[in-house]
């Protein structure tokens, strides 16, 4: 079974930046997705970015140009550069690897934006 372990969350001012990362506990060669989701209290879990193997990314609109999701193979490790975050950036951060029809979960990160 492979776990995802997140890193990097914290609090920070509206406009300020933060950088998480989320490392897989073994490295997995076929094809697999990477990503990273969040949920806010009282909402949904909704997607934030994913990247495949091959370095393809998919971001939500409420994002695009502000972060940046990347990916090191080598390593099994997802990075996701948050640049002016907002406050309604404010949630839990979570970690996801799906390969086939699996999908893993990490532990979650907490991420606040002060206003």
């Amino acid at each position: 079974q492979v776990h995802l372990v997140e890193s990097g969350g914290g609090l920070v001012q509206a406009g300020g930046s933060l950088r998480l990362s989320c490392a897989a506990s073994r490295i997995i060669f076929s094809s697999n997705t990477m990503g990273w989701y969040r949920q806010a209290p009282g909402k949904q879990r909704e997607l934030v970015a994913t990247i495949t193997r091959g370095i393809n990314t998919n971001y939500a609109d409420s994002v695009k140009g502000r972060f940046t999701i990347s990916r090191n193979n080598a390593e099994n490790t997802v990075y996701l550069q948050m640049n002016s975050l907002k406050p309604e950036d404010t949630a839990v951060y979570y970690c996801n690897l799906l390969v086939g029809l699996q999908s893993i979960w990490g532990q979650g990160t907490q991420v606040t934006v002060s206003s």
